[in-house]
């Protein structure tokens, strides 16, 4: 079992190496051997086309030489000849039609391609007449652009050479199902750049599914053709991504008949690559104005206008309810409770704010507690009925006003926060102070002054061994703050620094405390004997 595991694994491995294969090593042999010995001669000849029109090639490629020995008229082909396919861009409108166009330009580019060698044969080609190919069932030109090899490309070969070799693997393995294969978005609408996505709908046929649901057919479906997406663009090497949308038969007749504008839009413009009798004559049926929406689709259509107006009003209302007012309301309560008191509620925040931060301690200018009175005043208004609606114009001022706001707030959290370090320090110090005070106190001094606590600590207890000296560095440090505290030069690092170091010098003067009084329980116990019994 295991060697057959492995077996299948290194043949997995084997096809997805295959499947990685860049996009030259896809084609065919003898148009590669043909590509080497041409290649200088077909890039002038680009260089040169495309300098002059520009605005108009497509792409240019070179087409993969001829399998029959003969043409239709019986002469024998020649297979040295070098066969180019010049695609050029007619959706621009010009005074000219659309034959005259391509005659004119296939003289000059036939004229073009002699000059650099007698044997390259240019055959000119409107994107009009690709596509009229397309509509009238006839697929021999995408099959041999697939097969071409790209000598300029603006991005319509690589989509045409994809979505053609995506075509071809899934109707191999699910022709049953597919009702039509069309290329869309735009590609086809002539606004396509070389990195653009390649847009591509399937269309499958679910009138006859009788062993799963149409849902199930459809997910089951979408997600194999999705992945031979994936294994297209791998074995091509084209990197745009292949943008799929599969649609089954049933939900695309009922977007139509609702007047889906997708779906308008994409027979309007889509191509299609294959078709079974569906897509075209649809296409021809709303070219003709035969398919019209219907009443309820019309009454749909102008109902959502409205609607839509109505919910641009309600979510600029709930802007100014709800999201403007929470995001002064929620810092604001969090100032107050950084400042050490619990939080109030909504109606009380602004009161509180005013006698805290504006009168008290003066950390705040009022204009900024009068923004958060009207805000929770208009959010009150809209609420009640009081005010109906809110204009863009109130929704800027309150905006603005609310990011002056927040970023005055930002600016008192950092003021609160450098009081409350301040006072850390102050309550490490009176803390360390007071133990240092008890363990003095046990060792028999009774006598205490703040200003030779470190003095009375290094002569006690540090110049007899009773503690490590280490503990007298870290009371100086805290010694040094406090004074730098008083003359007003504490910093945020000094603070930190000495709330580390109190922790570790207050835990081992407790842990010596608890030990000193252990030792003297231990001298006051008391033997008691009672009969043959001692304890």
């Amino acid at each position: 079992m295991a060697k057959k595991k492995s077996k299948k694994k290194k043949s997995s491995s084997k096809k997805s190496k295959k499947l990685q294969k860049p996009a030259q090593k896809q084609i065919p042999k003898e148009v590669k051997e043909k590509l080497k010995k041409i290649k200088s001669k077909l890039d002038k000849f680009s260089k040169n086309v495309v300098g002059k029109f520009e605005k108009y090639i497509v792409g240019i490629s070179l087409l993969p030489p001829p399998k029959q020995d003969k043409d239709a008229k019986g002469k024998k082909i020649d297979k040295d000849k070098i066969r180019v396919l010049v695609l050029v861009d007619d959706s621009e409108p010009t005074k000219m039609s659309k034959r005259e166009l391509r005659e004119k330009l296939s003289k000059i580019i036939d004229s073009m391609a002699k000059e650099i060698d007698e044997n390259i044969i240019p055959q000119t080609m409107v994107l009009s007449e690709l596509w009229q190919n397309c509509y009238d069932g006839k697929d021999e030109l995408l099959k041999l652009i697939a097969m071409s090899a790209p000598i300029h490309d603006t991005g319509m070969l690589s989509a045409i050479k994809i979505a053609e070799i995506h075509k071809s693997m899934i109707l191999k393995k699910f022709e049953k199902y597919i009702v039509s294969y069309v290329l869309a978005g735009s590609l086809v609408q002539g606004k396509a750049t070389p990195t653009s996505d390649i847009d591509v709908w399937v269309v499958i046929d679910d009138t006859d599914v009788k062993k799963m649901t149409r849902a199930e057919l459809k997910d089951k479906l979408r997600a194999i053709i999705i992945g031979m997406g994936i294994e297209a663009g791998e074995m091509t090497g084209i990197k745009n991504k292949l943008n799929i949308q599969v649609y089954i038969l049933t939900d695309f007749w009922d977007s139509l008949k609702e007047a889906n504008p997708i779906i308008f839009t994409l027979l309007r413009d889509g191509v299609p690559f294959y078709d079974r009798g569906v897509f075209m004559p649809w296409k021809l049926l709303l070219k003709m104005g035969k398919i019209k929406p219907s009443s309820e689709a019309i009454d749909m259509f102008m109902g959502s206008g409205e609607q839509m107006l109505k919910k641009v009003h309600k979510k600029i209302k709930d802007i100014g309810m709800e999201d403007i007012y929470y995001a002064l309301l929620t810092p604001s309560q969090a100032a107050i409770m950084l400042f050490g008191m619990p939080p109030p509620t909504p109606r009380e925040t602004p009161q509180v704010m005013n006698d805290l931060f504006v009168k008290k301690e003066k950390l705040l200018e009022k204009k900024y507690v009068e923004t958060l009175e009207k805000t929770i005043k208009t959010r009150k208004d809209i609420e009640h009925g009081t005010k109906k609606d809110l204009t863009g114009k109130e929704l800027d001022e309150l905006l603005n006003s609310a990011e002056k706001y927040l970023k005055r707030i930002k600016r008192l959290f950092t003021q609160i926060e450098k009081i409350k370090e301040e006072e850390s320090m102050v309550h490490i110090y009176d803390s360390v102070v007071s133990i240092i005070r008890d363990v003095l106190r046990f060792e028999g001094i009774d006598k205490f002054s703040d200003e030779n606590v470190t003095a009375m600590f290094k002569d006690a207890l540090i110049d007899l061994g009773k503690i490590p000296d280490k503990y007298l560095r870290m009371l100086e440090d805290i010694v040094k703050a406090k004074k730098d505290y008083d003359n007003k030069k504490l910093t945020k690092h000094e603070v930190e620094k000495v709330k580390k170091e109190s922790r570790k010098l207050i835990k081992h003067l407790v842990e010596y405390l608890q030990r000193k009084r252990g030792r003297e329980l231990e001298k006051t116990k008391i033997r008691v004997k009672h009969g043959k019994k001692i304890g």
